[in-house]
Order: structure tokens, then sequence, then C-alpha cells
């Protein structure tokens, strides 16, 4: 089935496993049926590859940002480096992916996390931007953070109970959910797929990763985000043209305020 309002609200295609084929494989799922893509940068020289893929591809949009792991490696300047980026580009359209992860045990200290954090999200209102966020392990820092700023939103490849995922739609974010919906193991998702108003979901792949079952463990790209809406379809009883559309909708009103 042919499809030309699919919205991949976060991906990666800076990332080095597109290296061999970026331009083909965008040129191809642009011709095909994704009609935009935010591009999300984790580190300073990220974002400026999405800003330069942005340049390239009108369907592209950046988002520029420091993810929690990498704040160790950025300058003490980068907030002015993010800065200077947003107010001379015009497609950038968020400050993402920024957050807290305390999965590993070498993770940045919970300190400087949510510090990073604090001054990205304070970077984001001052500009009039929204905001991607990415939390694992840290839900309860990530929600009194995001109670104190209130900022406009997406929580990214949300993989939180349903009672957490209301907490965030109370806050008038939305919720981005990618392939691990279709997981067997996925324990939460289900759940949220099926019971959040339609008009607060975002679809997403975060491509290169987290490529939806049949595909899981192989490099994702956006024309896999099918995948995913079949199975939120399917939990959610509701015709796949009907998702599309709202989703389209729901990330253009987001990132592209129309």
């Amino acid at each position: 089935m042919f499809f030309i309002n699919i919205f991949d609200s976060h991906a990666h295609y800076d990332d080095p496993a597109f290296d061999s084929d970026r331009d083909i494989l965008l040129e191809q799922i642009f011709s095909e049926d994704i009609c935009n893509v935010i591009n999300v940068g984790c580190n300073i020289e990220s974002s400026r590859r999405s800003v330069a893929l942005s340049r390239k591809y009108p369907q592209i949009f950046a988002a520029v940002g420091v993810h929690p792991q990498e704040i160790l490696k950025e300058p003490e300047g980068f907030i002015d480096v993010l800065e200077s980026l947003c107010k001379k580009e015009k497609k950038i359209v968020a400050i993402g992916e920024i957050g807290l992860d305390y999965h590993y045990d070498d993770a940045p200290p919970a300190d400087l996390q949510k510090e990073a954090f604090e001054m990205q999200l304070t970077l984001a209102k001052n500009l009039g931007l929204p905001v991607i966020i990415h939390s694992r392990d840290a839900t309860r820092d990530t929600l009194v953070l995001l109670k104190k700023h209130k900022p406009a939103g997406v929580v990214h490849c949300f993989s939180g109970s349903l009672e957490t995922a209301n907490e965030i739609l109370n806050l008038g974010m939305y919720i981005g959910l990618g392939g691990t919906v279709t997981f067997k193991n996925a324990k939460n998702q289900p759940a949220v797929a099926q019971s959040i108003p339609i008009d607060r979901l975002l679809l997403e792949t975060d491509a290169p990763y987290m490529a939806p079952v049949p595909f899981r463990g192989k490099r994702c790209d956006s024309s896999l985000i099918k995948y995913t809406a079949a199975k939120i379809c399917e939990l959610r009883n509701i015709p796949l043209e009907e998702l599309l559309h709202n989703t389209k909708i729901n990330a253009e009103r987001l990132f592209l305020r129309v």
C-alpha cells in the first residue's frame, strides 16, 4: 500500500551507519511515502550535520542538542554554540535530543546531567522552540524538571508506564512511539499506544536504531515506520490511514507550527 503522508519525527541520518548510501536512501524514501523527517542531533558535531542535511533536503528539518551521554565531551560553552546555530538556521525546529540517562554505570553524574538538561530547556524556552526528550531509567528526575520548566515538546521512544504517559500529557506534551512497540518483550508501550489520545501521538524510527519487527536488529530507516504504525493500528483498532494522517498533523503542529 502506498502513502505519501508519513512524518518521521525522530531519526539520525547523519549517523555513520548511513555513510555508504545516505543520499540514495533519502532520495528513495522521499520519492515514496515519507513526507518529512526531523533529524535529531546528539552533540554539537551531529547537530551541525543535522543542519547540513536540512539544507540539502527540503523534507528534512533539524533538531540540535546535546544528549545526556555526551555532555562531558562538549566544551563549557556548548549552549552558546547551540543558540548561535538556532539563530542562524531557519530549519532548526527543536532542541534535542536532551534529557537524562542513568542506565549505564559510566554515565555522567546525575547532577551534571540535570544541569545540562535545564540549560537546554531554558534555551528552548528563550528561543520559543519545542524540545525532544530522552529519558532512560530517570523518570522521576525527568518529570520533576519537565514540571518545573513546562516545555512544549515530545518524550521520544517512550517506554514508561501509562501513568507516566498521563503525567507527560497533562503537561501538554506529546508521546513518541517507535519500533519497540512491536517487540515481543515490550512491557508498557502497547498499553500506551492503545490508550493515549491520537492527537498527542507521534511516530518515529530513531533510525538507524530500534528497527521494528520483522526487521529487529537490522539498520532502521523511515520506510520501516509503517510496521510500527500497523502495530499501533492493530492495538487501537483503527485504519492505518487515520493514524498516519493524525500523526502527521501532530508533528506539523509541534515542529512546523502549521
